[in-house]
């Protein structure tokens, strides 16, 4: 327990229940929780907590000490205070942002406000939390974070999928799934295109097959989970 360092706990409380993995494959799909905050004694119970649970967690004593570190690619969140020496929590969720990492972040602060929360979760935290606080509140919170994390990667890797399937279709195919994703039928596509509708059938099943959809349904909504650089729009 961390007392009222940073967390609150409670002899009423049940045992607190270990984070399922069974699904996970290896020590690479192992959630990791990465903890950072200046105050040492806070860094090594909230460790223990994870610890306790099976969750593996490593700990950095600022946001320069995070930001150097080499760190693997295994699915969790961050914990992280708000105000420390040099940058502040919330910069480093911006810094993260600005560069595409999109982690998701806990925050655990003794020097919290209605401004900070509000900026916090508007950037997209899971959760603001103030010390102290209970185990099973900052647990649960850590839980939503990784099954967060852990969608966002499987979302990705299906991205990529579908983006390396595009990769491997020619130029006419490419034109063909495009005017099927705007629901134009064969003839019009063949028009427009100044290919024969048989033609464009032979397309539109080379790039079924090929992005390995069921159904020119299927195709289409591969087709919207494509970037948008793929699909030809414009970032707002």
């Amino acid at each position: 327990m961390l007392g009222t360092t940073a967390l609150a706990g409670s002899s009423a409380l049940p045992p607190l229940p270990r984070l399922p993995m069974s699904n996970v494959a290896d020590n690479m799909e192992r959630p990791l929780v990465l903890i950072v905050d200046d105050d040492e004694d806070v860094r090594s119970a909230l460790e223990e907590l994870l610890l306790s649970v099976g969750i593996d967690a490593r700990c950095f004593g600022s946001t320069q000490e995070l930001l150097h570190a080499d760190l693997p690619e295994r699915p969790g969140c961050l914990i992280l205070d708000v105000r420390m020496p040099g940058a502040s929590g919330l910069d480093l969720q911006q810094h993260l942002a600005s560069n595409g990492n999109t982690r998701p972040i806990i925050f655990l602060t003794g020097h919290g406000d209605i401004a900070m929360t509000v900026q916090a979760m508007k950037a997209g935290a899971v959760d603001f939390l103030t010390k102290p606080v209970r185990d099973q509140t900052l647990l649960d919170a850590v839980t939503t974070g990784i099954e967060k994390d852990i969608a966002q990667r499987t979302a990705a890797r299906l991205v990529k999928q579908h983006v390396d399937r595009y990769a491997k279709l020619t130029p006419r195919e490419r034109e063909v799934l495009r005017e099927v994703a705007k629901g134009r039928l064969n003839k019009q596509i063949a028009f427009d295109l100044g290919i024969s509708e048989i033609t464009v059938k032979l397309h539109r099943g080379n790039v079924t097959k090929k992005m390995q959809a069921t159904s020119i349904g299927q195709l289409i909504r591969i087709w919207e989970l494509l970037p948008a650089e793929i699909r030809g729009e414009r970032s707002p």
